[in-house]
C-alpha cells in the first residue's frame, strides 16, 4: 500500500465534534495551498457521508437552525435521518470504486483500476493528502487511491485533480506485442518513450513512437519535451512502438530514419496494466428514460459494457426504443456511452435538419476542404456524415457513436472523457467545425472592411455580407448563418459606430422585466441614524450611476452629501464602486454591498476605514483576531493635524447609534481613559471636524476604544494612549483602523446591526403571479435586441476619444437564415454558485413571426418560422439529463429522442420549462419552395427593391 504519513496530533479518541473541527481546519489550510504535483485521495462517497453525519450530529441536535461550520467540502448532503446517536464509521472501504474488486495494495503503481464512469460527488470525493492522512490514522482501511494535481486551464494557472490518467495501448511492430499503460497527460513524450522501452525491454535507440490514432500513423512523436496533452493524445487510443533494425534508424521491415533523442530520466507518473486486459476498454452505457423527466440525474445510472477497440458492436446491443417501419428512416437512437446525452441530443437535432439530411446523404466529398488550417482536415465532416447515414438507414437498431466521439475528443479535447457538458457549447463547436471542414473557399482573401462613413445601411450591410461570403461559403453558412446590425455609441463623445456581423445562433436572456431589484444596506457615518436596508429597483442593463441615484432617492440624501458604494467580502472592503459608467451586470446577486452617506468629498480628503475584529473562539494562548461585521467609513480631512484623540472621536461618533441605552456614561470616571464625543447634530453629515469635536459644548464622555491604526509600513499604532499625539497619515494609501472588540465591550453595543449584511438579491420561491404569466419568446428576443452597456471585459476602443470606453451596444436583426437556432440562456454563473433558471418560456410551435424584428425592410421573403426540433435539459447543473423533441416532417409527427429510446409525443407536450435550444425553419412560400428543391445548397434568393 502507498506509504501514508499518520498524524500524531491526537493520542486519544476524539469526540465527533473535535474530529469535525480538526478536519475542517486541515482542509482549509490544505486547499488554500494546493499546487501542481500535490496528491489528492479518492474516498467513497458512501463512507464520507457516513462520517459527515457522524461528526455533525452534536451540532444538529444542539441547534437545527444553524448551518454547518467550515468549508463547503465538509457540507455533505445531510439527507440522512437525524438520529440521536450515530455509530462511529468503521474502516475506510474504497472497494466499491475498484473495477475488479478490493485489493491490499492500490497505489498508483500497483495496477489497480477504478471504474471508468465514476462521478465526483456521487461516487467519491477528493481529499487533500493532509486530510486523508488524518482520517487514515483514525480509521485505517483502504485501498489507497492517490491522484495528482495538474494544470488544467489554458492559462496554465488553473488546477485539477487527474482522476483518470490517460490509458494508452502500446502496439509493437513488427513483433506484435501489446500492453496497456496509465500515464498522466502532463507527462512528456520522452517519458512515454522510456516507459515503452522499460515494458518491452528495448533500448531507447531501438525505437520510434507514432501517434497511431485510428490505426494509421498520424504523427511521429519525436519532440521529447512536449507533453502528451499538447500532442493531443486521447484516452484509450493506440500508440505504435516501431522497433528499428539498428542504431542508424532502419526499421526491421525497412523504411524510416529516427535520430537519437536524449532526455533526462525522471520518476514516471504511469501505471502498467495487466497484459490480459490490454485488448479491452471499458465504456459506460446508459438507459435513461422516464427518470430524467422527473428531474433526477438520470446520467448517474450507468452500466458497463466491454468492447474491442476500433470495432463497433451496434448489433450486439439489445433492441430498445422504436423499430422503424418499412423503409422509413430517422427513428434510430444513439446509445449513451456514459454522460453523452448532451452530444446525442445535439446530433439528433442536426441530423433531422432537412437541409443537412439531404446534403450528407448525397455526395458531399467534393466540398471537403482538406487544406483549411482552421478545420479538421475533413475528419469531422466525414465522421458526422457517416453517423448521419447510419441514423437515417431504415430498420437500424440504436447506434453507438464511438467513432464520432473519438473524432470529437481529438479536435475538441474539452469534450473528451465521460463528464457531462453543455449541449449548446457542443452544438456551437459542431456548426463551426463542420463549416470549416466544408468551406468551399480554399484560399481566403484578405479584405479590409470600410467604415460606414454615413453611407446607407443597406449598402454597408450588403458589402459586409459579400466580404463574409468571400471567405466563408459552406452548407452551414447557406442554412444557419444570418446577419445582425451592431451599433456602438461612446458614452463620452457620442461617437457612433455601425457594423454588420454574421451570427450562427441567437442566445436570448430569460427576462420577465427590464428592471432588477437590489438590496443594499445604507450607513450614516455622522452617527445620526442606525443602518437600514434599502431595496431599490434599477434598470437591468443600467450602470452604477443608476444604482447610486436610486439609493440617493430612497434614503433622502441631502445636497451636501454623497453615496459611497462598496462591495464587502469576508468582512472587509473588497472594492469601491466608483466608476459611474460600469455596468450593473458586474454586480452578482450573491454579492454583499454597503452604501455610506458621507459629506461630499473636498480636495485633500480621504476615507477612514474602520474594520471590526473579534477574538477567535478556538485560540488559546496567544490572542488571535479575525474580522467580523461590516466595516464603516468616514471622511477625513488632511487640512489639520490629526491626533489619536481625533480618530477616537470619529469612531465614537460612527458607533454612537449602536450604543445601548443607559450605557452612555459607563466607566467614565477616569478622565485619562475617556474621550469626548460630540452630538451628531453638531456636525456635517459624514465628516467630523476634529477641532470642533474637542471643543463642543454638547459633549458625552465615553470610554476609550482599543483602536489600532495601520501606517504606511504596515505597523499597527495603538490609538488608545496619547490623545494629543499626532498621527502620520498618507493620502496615497487607505487609512485602515482596527477596532478589537472584547466580550465586555460587545455587551455595550447593539452589534447585530453590523452583522448579516444581505445579499444583493436572494433567490426565493417563484411568486404565484410569475407562475401564471409565462415568459414569451418574443419578450426574450426584445431583451436581446435592447440597448445595453458593454461589460468591462469587452471595452470598445473609441477612435474619436482614442481610449477604451464602455460603450452602449444595440443589436438589430438584419438578415435571417433558413434555419434559426435559438439558445435560451438558462444557466447563470456567480462567484460562489451556478444557477439554473427553470423559467417556462412560451415559444410558438407554428408561425414564429419575426417580420417586425428585421431592420432590413427590402426583403420580400417570408419571416415566418416553424419549430421542428429542440433540446431539453432536465435537472440541475452538471448532473442533469438532455433529450430532444424532433418533428419528422414526412410524417408530420413529433417524437421524443432520449438516447437509445424513441417514443411518439403529442405536439402540445413539446413545450416545457426544460426547453433549452430551439430549432426553427423558415416557412417557404410556394415560389421559394420550388426554387429550393433539388439542391443541397440553399442560396440566399432575397429580392431587393432598389
Amino acid at each position: 500500500m502507498t506509504e501514508v504519513a499518520t498524524s500524531t496530533a491526537t493520542t486519544k479518541e476524539l469526540s465527533p465534534d473535535e474530529e469535525r473541527v480538526l478536519i475542517r481546519d486541515i482542509a482549509i489550510t490544505a486547499e488554500a495551498n494546493t499546487k501542481e504535483g500535490d496528491s489528492f485521495f479518492l474516498i467513497t462517497q458512501k463512507w464520507w457521508q457516513h462520517w459527515i453525519d457522524y461528526v455533525n450530529q452534536e451540532q444538529q441536535l444542539n441547534n437545527n437552525n444553524n448551518t454547518n461550520e467550515g468549508s463547503s467540502s465538509l457540507a455533505g448532503n445531510s439527507d440522512s435521518p437525524r438520529l440521536t446517536t450515530l455509530k462511529r464509521p468503521s474502516g475506510i472501504d474504497n472497494s466499491d470504486l475498484i473495477s475488479d474488486g478490493p485489493s491490499e495494495d492500490s497505489s498508483p503503481g500497483s495496477g489497480v483500476e477504478i471504474h471508468d464512469t465514476l462521478l465526483e460527488g456521487r461516487d467519491y470525493v477528493l481529499l487533500p493528502q493532509q486530510v486523508w492522512n488524518q482520517l487514515y490514522s483514525w480509521y485505517g482501511g483502504g485501498p489507497t487511491l492517490s491522484r495528482k494535481v495538474i494544470d488544467s486551464g489554458l492559462s496554465q494557472t488553473e488546477f485539477a485533480v487527474e482522476v483518470y490518467p490517460l490509458r494508452l495501448q502500446l502496439l509493437v511492430t513488427p513483433k506484435g506485442d501489446r500492453s496497456t499503460i496509465r500515464i498522466s497527460k502532463k507527462e512528456t513524450i520522452g517519458e512515454l518513450h522510456r516507459r515503452a522501452c522499460e515494458i518491452f525491454y528495448l533500448n531507447l535507440e531501438q525505437v520510434c513512437i507514432w501517434d497511431y490514432y485510428g490505426h494509421r500513423k498520424h504523427a511521429l512523436m519525436n519532440d521529447m519535451d512536449k507533453t502528451l496533452d499538447d500532442a493531443n493524445i486521447q484516452m484509450d487510443q493506440d500508440i505504435l512502438v516501431e522497433v528499428l533494425n539498428n542504431v542508424n534508424g532502419t526499421e526491421l521491415s525497412g523504411g524510416i530514419s529516427f535520430p537519437d533523442n536524449g532526455f533526462a530520466d525522471k520518476e514516471a507518473t504511469s501505471v502498467l496494466l495487466e497484459p490480459s486486459k490490454s485488448s479491452l476498454s471499458i465504456a459506460g452505457g446508459l438507459s435513461a428514460n422516464k427518470i430524467a423527466s422527473r428531474g433526477y440525474g438520470a446520467e448517474h445510472m450507468q452500466s458497463q459494457t466491454l468492447s474491442y477497440p476500433g470495432r463497433e458492436l451496434d448489433n450486439t446491443y439489445a433492441n430498445s426504443g422504436v423499430i422503424t417501419r418499412g423503409a422509413s428512416g430517422g427513428l434510430t437512437g444513439l446509445l449513451n456511452l456514459g454522460n453523452t446525452c448532451f452530444m446525442n441530443s445535439a446530433i439528433q437535432c442536426l441530423v433531422h435538419t432537412p437541409e443537412f439530411a439531404r446534403y450528407f446523404r448525397e455526395d458531399y466529398h467534393q466540398e471537403i476542404n482538406w487544406q483549411n488550417p482552421l478545420g479538421m482536415v475533413g475528419e469531422l465532416a466525414l465522421a458526422f456524415g457517416e453517423l448521419l447515414r447510419k441514423l437515417w438507414a431504415p430498420g437500424r437498431t440504436p447506434v453507438a457513436p464511438r467513432p464520432f466521439k473519438a473524432k470529437l475528443a481529438r479536435f475538441a479535447p474539452q469534450f473528451s472523457g465521460y463528464n457531462q457538458h453543455d449541449s449548446q457549447e457542443l452544438l456551437a463547436f459542431l456548426l463551426d467545425g463542420l463549416h470549416e471542414d466544408l468551406n468551399r473557399v480554399k484560399h481566403k482573401p484578405y479584405i479590409n472592411s470600410r467604415d460606414a462613413d454615413g453611407r446607407p445601411d443597406e449598402e454597408v450591410a450588403d458589402e459586409y455580407w459579400a466580404n463574409h461570403i468571400a471567405r466563408n461559403d459552406s452548407i452551414i453558412v447557406d442554412v444557419c448563418q444570418g446577419q445582425y446590425k451592431s451599433t456602438l455609441v461612446c458614452p463620452v463623445c457620442n461617437k457612433v459606430s455601425v457594423t454588420f456581423d454574421p451570427f450562427m445562433y441567437l442566445s436570448l436572456p430569460l427576462q420577465f422585466t427590464i428592471t432588477r431589484t437590489m438590496a443594499i444596506t445604507v450607513f450614516t457615518c455622522d452617527g445620526s441614524a442606525l443602518p437600514s436596508t434599502c431595496t431599490v429597483t434599477v434598470p437591468k442593463q443600467g450602470r452604477y450611476r443608476d444604482l447610486i441615484q436610486a439609493l440617493s432617492n430612497a434614503c433622502s440624501l441631502k445636497q451636501t452629501e454623497e453615496i459611497k458604494l462598496v462591495e464587502i467580502r469576508n468582512h472587509l472592503i473588497h472594492r469601491f464602486l466608483d466608476d459611474s459608467y460600469i455596468s450593473l451586470s458586474t454586480i452578482k446577486d450573491d454579492d454583499h454591498l454597503a452604501a455610506y452617506k458621507i459629506q461630499k468629498s473636498a480636495k485633500g480628503n480621504a476615507f477612514l476605514q474602520l474594520i471590526h475584529r473579534c477574538q477567535e473562539e478556538e485560540s488559546s494562548d496567544a490572542q488571535r483576531w479575525k474580522p467580523f461585521g461590516t466595516p464603516l467609513i468616514s471622511s477625513l480631512s488632511f487640512d489639520d493635524v490629526i491626533a489619536s484623540g481625533d480618530i477616537q472621536t470619529i469612531v465614537q461618533t460612527m458607533l454612537a447609534p449602536l450604543l445601548k441605552e443607559g450605557l452612555e456614561y459607563a466607566d467614565n470616571s477616569d478622565p485619562s481613559t475617556s474621550v469626548a464625543a460630540t452630538d451628531p447634530s453638531d456636525h456635517r453629515s459624514g465628516e467630523v471636524d476634529t477641532n470642533h469635536a474637542s471643543t463642543s459644548a454638547n459633549k458625552k464622555v465615553l470610554p476609550k476604544l482599543p483602536l489600532q491604526l495601520v501606517d504606511e509600513s504596515m505597523t499597527c499604532i495603538d490609538l488608545s494612549v496619547g490623545d494629543e499625539k499626532a498621527v502620520n497619515l498618507s493620502a496615497s494609501s487607505p487609512i485602515v483602523v482596527y477596532l478589537d472588540w472584547s466580550s465586555k465591550l460587545l455587551e455595550k453595543y447593539n452589534m447585530h446591526y453590523l452583522e448579516n449584511l444581505p445579499e444583493v438579491f436572494k433567490y426565493g420561491p417563484i411568486t404565484k403571479k410569475a407562475r401564471t404569466e409565462p415568459l414569451s419568446l418574443y419578450t426574450c428576443l426584445e431583451a436581446f435586441l435592447r440597448e445595453e452597456p458593454l461589460v468591462p471585459e469587452d471595452m470598445w476602443y473609441c477612435p474619436q476619444c482614442k481610449e477604451q470606453r464602455q460603450a452602449s451596444k444595440k443589436l438589430d436583426l438584419w438578415r435571417l437564415p433558413e434555419v434559426l437556432v435559438i439558445h435560451l440562456k438558462r444557466f447563470s454563473y456567480s462567484r460562489s454558485m451556478k444557477h439554473k433558471l427553470e423559467t417556462f418560456v412560451n415559444f410558438p410551435v407554428h408561425d414564429f413571426d419575426l417580420t417586425n424584428y428585421v431592420a432590413d425592410k427590402r426583403s420580400s421573403r417570408s419571416q415566418l418560422y416553424d419549430l421542428y426540433a429542440l433540446i431539453n435539459h432536465y435537472g440541475g447543473m452538471g448532473s442533469g439529463h438532455y433529450t430532444a423533441h424532433i418533428k419528422l416532417l414526412d410524417e408530420n409527427r413529433w417524437y421524443n429522442f432520449d438516447d437509445s429510446h424513441i417514443s411518439p409525443i403529442n405536439e402540445e407536450d413539446v413545450k416545457s420549462a426544460a426547453a433549452y435550444v430551439l430549432f426553427y425553419r423558415r416557412v417557404k412560400s410556394d415560389a421559394s419552395a420550388s426554387n429550393a428543391t433539388g439542391s443541397g445548397r440553399v442560396r440566399d434568393k432575397t429580392s431587393y427593391k432598389h
